[in-house]
C-alpha cells in the first residue's frame, strides 16, 4: 500500500507540474502578444479550484487530469465581445498563433535543460565506465568476440562514455537496421589492445524483438561487470514472504534450492525464475547456518515478471577504477543541457517514426500505469533521480505535442502554417473531420498504452 500511495504522489505531483509549465508557456506568451486570454485551466471538467483575476482571466484546477488547456476568444468556438475582436485568436497574426502553439511545448524543453543545467552543475557528470562482466560464447555478444573484461569504447564510431551511451547507441543501430560494429579496449587500462567486432546480422524480426522493453541486453547477450558483493540482507520487506519466513536484516544467503550463491546477482537470478514455486534458502546468521523454506510472489520488474521474496540485498560499491567524474561550471553545464536535451529529443523523433515502420516495438508505448510506476522509483531513490525523471518526461510531453496529429500542438502549428501560406482560412469542416481523426489516433494510442500497461501489470 506504501508502494501504491507513494507512486500515485509522485505521479500527480510530476504530471501536474508539467502540465502546468506546458500551458503556462500558452498563457504567458498569448498575453505578452496581446491575445485576449480567458482561462488557464491545469485538467477538464468542472473546477474543484477557481480564481478570477482582476483583469478578467480565469484560474481553474479541475479534476479530470488527463491533460490541460487555455482558453482564448476565438471567433470559431463561440461569440467574441466587439471590443475583443482585434484580440481574438483568429484577428492576430500568423507568426504571433504560431508562437502561441510553440510556447507549450518550448517551455517544457526549456523546463527540461534548466533542471538538468541545475543537476549538471550541482552534481557534475558521473559516467560507468562499459566495461563487460560474464559474456556467454554461445549469445549474440559472444559469437562476435566480446569477452568479459572488455570496454566498449564506440558503436559505429560514436564514442561511448559510460554504460548508458552503449544501451542507447545499441537501441539506435539495431533499431535502424543497420550493421553493429562495436569497438572496445581490452583488459590493460588505456594501454589495452584495441579490436572492433560487428554483431552477426540479425533479421527483422529479431531486431523488433530486441527493441521490447528490457529485452536487448538479454537477447543479445550482453552484461556489464559488477562488482563482487556478498548476498546480505539490508531490508525485509513487512508480510512479504522472507518476513514470513524468518529471514532478518544481516543475514547472509548462502545457497538457494542447493545451489551457492555469492552474489546479489546470484540470488536475484535464482529467485527470480521461481516466482509461485517453493524454494529453500540456506543462510547464515553470525555463526550458525539454517535454511527455510519460502515461495517468490510474482512482481514486475522492468517490465518483466519475476519472483520476489521480499528483501533488498546489500549493493555493490563500484570501486573508484570504475567511475568517471566530471564537475562541470554553470556555462558548461547549461551547454551540457542543451546537447543532452537535442539527443534525447531526436531520439524520440526516430524511435517514433521506427515505430511506424515497425522496426522498434509498439510494446515501447507506456500508460499512466507505467508512468506511475517510474515515478515513484525515482522519487523512493532521492530527489536527484526525482528531478532526472522530470527531465525526461517533460522532454517526452514537449516533443509529443509537436507531432502532427490535430488536436495536438504540432497539428494546429501545421494548419496555421498553411493558412498563411494559402491566404485563407481553412475549411470547418476540414478542421473538424481532422480534429475527429486526430481525436480517433489519440484515443487509439491511449488504447495500445493501456493494453501494454495492463499486460505487464495484470
Amino acid at each position: 500500500m506504501t508502494h501504491i500511495v507513494l507512486y500515485l504522489l509522485a505521479f500527480l505531483v510530476a504530471f501536474l507540474l508539467l502540465v502546468t509549465v506546458h500551458e503556462f508557456g500558452h498563457f504567458w506568451v498569448a498575453r505578452r502578444l496581446g491575445f485576449k486570454v480567458l482561462r488557464f485551466s491545469v485538467g477538464f471538467g468542472k473546477p474543484l479550484w477557481k480564481y478570477v483575476h482582476p483583469e478578467g482571466h480565469e484560474y481553474w484546477l479541475c479534476p479530470i487530469l488527463l491533460g490541460g488547456y487555455v482558453k482564448m476568444a476565438d471567433e470559431r468556438e463561440g461569440p467574441v465581445a466587439a471590443a475583443d475582436l482585434p484580440r481574438s485568436f483568429t484577428r492576430r497574426p500568423h507568426w504571433q498563433r504560431l508562437l502561441v502553439l510553440l510556447a507549450g511545448p518550448g517551455f517544457n524543453i526549456l523546463f527540461a535543460i534548466l533542471v538538468l543545467t541545475g543537476l549538471r552543475f550541482a552534481e557534475g557528470i558521473t559516467q560507468v565506465r562499459p566495461v563487460l562482466g560474464a559474456i556467454d560464447p554461445q549469445s549474440i555478444a559472444g559469437q562476435a568476440g566480446l569477452k568479459a573484461g572488455d570496454e566498449i569504447l564506440a558503436v559505429n564510431s560514436r564514442a561511448a562514455g559510460g554504460q548508458g551511451d552503449v544501451e542507447l547507441d545499441l537501441l539506435d543501430a539495431i533499431s535502424a537496421g543497420r550493421p553493429i560494429r562495436i569497438t572496445v579496449r581490452e583488459p590493460g587500462g588505456t594501454a589495452g589492445a584495441l579490436r572492433t567486432v560487428q554483431l552477426r546480422g540479425l533479421s527483422a524480426s529479431e531486431r523488433l524483438r530486441l527493441t521490447e522493453p528490457a529485452s536487448m541486453d538479454s537477447g543479445l547477450g550482453l552484461a556489464f561487470y559488477q562488482p563482487p558483493a556478498p548476498a546480505v540482507i539490508s531490508q525485509v520487506v513487512a508480510n512479504q514472504p522472507a518476513a514470513r519466513a524468518g529471514l532478518e536484516v544481516g543475514d547472509r544467503i548462502v545457497a538457494v534450492d542447493g545451489q551457492p550463491v555469492n552474489s546479489l546477482p546470484d540470488v536475484q537470478k535464482l529467485v527470480r525464475m521461481h516466482a509461485g514455486q517453493q524454494i529453500t534458502v540456506r543462510y547464515r546468521r553470525g555463526a550458525h547456518t539454517a535454511e527455510v523454506q519460502l515461495t517468490p510472489i510474482l512482481e514486475l520488474v522492468d517490465g518483466q515478471r519475476v519472483g520476489m521474496i521480499g528483501v533488498d540485498l546489500l549493493q555493490p560499491t563500484m570501486p573508484p577504477s570504475m567511475l568517471r567524474h566530471i564537475d562541470l561550471s554553470l556555462p558548461a553545464a547549461f551547454v551540457r543541457a542543451n546537447v543532452e536535451a537535442w539527443d534525447v529529443t531526436a531520439l524520440q523523433g526516430r524511435m517514433v517514426w521506427r515505430m511506424l515502420i515497425d522496426k522498434v516495438s509498439i510494446k515501447n508505448l507506456g500508460g499512466p500505469l507505467t508512468i506511475a510506476e517510474y515515478a515513484g522509483d525515482a522519487a523512493s531513490e532521492g530527489l536527484p533521480s526525482f528531478l532526472s525523471f522530470l527531465v525526461l518526461l517533460s522532454l517526452v510531453l514537449g516533443f509529443m505535442n509537436l507531432l502532427p496529429i490535430p488536436i495536438l500542438d504540432g497539428g494546429q502549428i501545421v494548419f496555421q502554417g498553411i493558412e498563411w501560406l494559402k491566404g485563407s482560412p481553412l475549411s470547418e469542416r476540414f478542421q473538424l473531420v481532422s480534429q475527429q481523426l486526430g481525436i480517433a489516433l489519440l484515443f487509439l494510442l491511449m488504447g495500445v498504452a493501456l493494453f501494454n500497461d495492463l499486460s505487464q501489470f495484470g
